[in-house]
């Protein structure tokens, strides 16, 4: 078990922005079902949303496997009964492993049949990541939300191409040096993609740090 704790990864600012997102989730995510996380890096925000989230189930993902260990070792190093095990879901697949064509990977797959997923919850990937990252997430919560379904996303943006604040501005500049695919995104580009799947914004929210939660809702 202590080595199982041992692949416990541990994010710093996760400690800073957990509560303020979970007070928002708390009032945006529909009351039932089932939220899918997107690139759950630590696992740390799964372990702390999901018992404060129920009677939702959490499931959380992510396709590097050293997250998913960590996942794994949070979820045993503080249990809930509504958090799933982590699968393993690239936001640019085609399929993802919660979908019918994905069953074989998911031995829990027959729960979502009683508890649906109603939301898609992703922090912090889309500018530590490729664009095909963000177009992926896109796709995939046009094919899985229901009507009314809730994506919900936090990180640094920019707003009409420019920066919010000198850190976001030295941030972007910081990703880039070590991956040209990378930087912080302009809102209104997110913005579009979303409403060519048929994501619809519902708000934009201020959070700290100079980060923003962007909810879309599917049409």
């Amino acid at each position: 078990m202590d080595n199982l704790f041992d692949a416990r990864q541990f994010a710093p600012a996760t400690q800073r922005n957990r509560q303020p997102i979970l007070q928002l989730l708390s009032q945006v995510l529909p009351p039932t079902g089932t939220v899918l996380e997107i690139s759950s890096g630590t696992g740390e925000h799964a372990v702390y949303f999901a018992p404060q989230l129920k009677p939702r189930k959490w499931i959380p993902s992510d396709p590097n496997p050293t997250a998913r260990a960590s996942i794994a070792a949070w979820s045993q190093y503080a249990p809930s009964d509504n958090l799933y095990p982590p699968l393993d879901i690239d936001a640019q697949s085609p399929v993802w492993a919660t979908e019918p064509l994905a069953t074989p990977q998911w031995e829990y797959f027959s729960h979502l049949q009683d508890f649906p997923i109603t939301a898609i919850v992703n922090i912090n990937m889309i500018h530590i990541s490729p664009m095909e990252s963000c177009f992926g997430l896109m796709a995939g919560a046009e094919r899985i939300l229901p009507p009314g379904g809730i994506l919900y996303m936090y990180g640094p943006y920019k707003y009409n191409h420019q920066h919010t604040a000198p850190s976001n501005e030295a941030f972007d500049l910081s990703l880039r040096s070590q991956n040209p695919d990378w930087g912080v995104r302009n809102l209104q580009d997110v913005v579009q993609i979303a409403q060519n799947h048929n994501l619809e914004l519902m708000q934009v929210y201020d959070m700290p740090a100079n980060n923003l939660s962007v909810v879309y809702r599917r049409l």
